[in-house]
């Protein structure tokens, strides 16, 4: 029994100990970590604010918080009496390593921070890139998100955008639509009636205005260009309404639109 009590006293005379000699320096560490988290995070709301008046995308108000911290952080350790140059040489050893197999990953970091500087494009715009196109969803450090015409998302790989041909239409696109008629017909009773119909459509734009004109003479009809701009998101269903509206016009005011014509003639025939 008086073991068991002396037991208790010298772990009670050990933890005061400990308190005395430990204490102002855990309160210490513990403070100088709340007000780094105050700090990193009054930094990475005021570079928020700085990239958004400078149009550069919000990952690196992400990587000054972390680095903000992390200094904290060390201050801290410091103050427990942590040795920092042993600390900071195991993680140079270590940071060596990781950066050995995950090559990639930085890479796609490195690119990142290039595409965020440079901005070669920016969320909303059109891109067509390494082979895949949409509209630019998000930008990371790590991948570029693009959505698709079919509500599908692309993820690309920061590194493979870097360095590639890069397409970019902006936030409008263009219209691709022909239209034939036939030899014998007022060309420019037609091109003002498609001017007409571009202008009745609320999803075409008119500026830049809308090229209409006649681009080929076909075997059996005049081929005439219809391109006007629209924004990206009604690039398919403008595409459709300018092609309905225009059937209807040109059948409406009798317009022929031949169909594709061929003439065979026998020269011989065998025994």
């Amino acid at each position: 029994m008086n073991d068991e009590v002396a037991g208790i006293s010298h772990t009670k005379d050990t933890l005061i100990e400990l308190a005395i000699r430990f204490g102002p320096r855990l309160l210490t560490a513990a403070l100088i970590l709340v007000v780094g988290l105050f700090i990193s995070a009054w930094v990475s709301s005021w570079l928020t604010r700085f990239l958004g008046r400078r149009d550069l995308e919000p990952p690196l108000s992400r990587i000054a918080w972390a680095l903000c911290f992390l200094i904290f952080a060390l201050m801290a350790l410091q103050n427990l009496g942590v040795e920092l140059l042993p600390l900071l040489a195991g993680l140079g050893v270590v940071g060596a390593g990781v950066a050995l197999a995950t090559q990639g990953v930085l890479s796609n970091i490195v690119a990142g921070l290039s595409i965020i500087f440079t901005k070669p494009f920016r969320v909303g715009e059109y891109i067509a890139i390494a082979g895949v196109e949409g509209v630019v969803e998000s930008v990371t450090l790590f991948n570029t998100t693009l959505g698709h015409v079919d509500l599908s998302r692309v993820v690309v790989p920061n590194r493979k955008v870097v360095g590639e041909i890069l397409h970019n239409y902006g936030r409008i696109r263009q219209v691709e639509v022909n239209v034939g008629v036939a030899y014998d017909t007022d060309v420019k009773l037609v091109v003002d009636l498609i001017r007409a119909v571009l202008l009745a459509n609320p999803r075409v734009l008119q500026e830049p205005p809308p090229v209409v004109q006649p681009m080929q003479l076909g075997d059996s009809a005049v081929s005439i260009a219809v391109k006007p701009w629209v924004a990206v998101q009604d690039q398919v269903a403008a595409t459709g309404e300018v092609y309905a509206a225009l059937l209807v016009e040109l059948r409406a005011r009798g317009i022929v639109m031949p169909l594709p014509q061929r003439e065979v003639r026998l020269i011989g025939e065998r025994a």
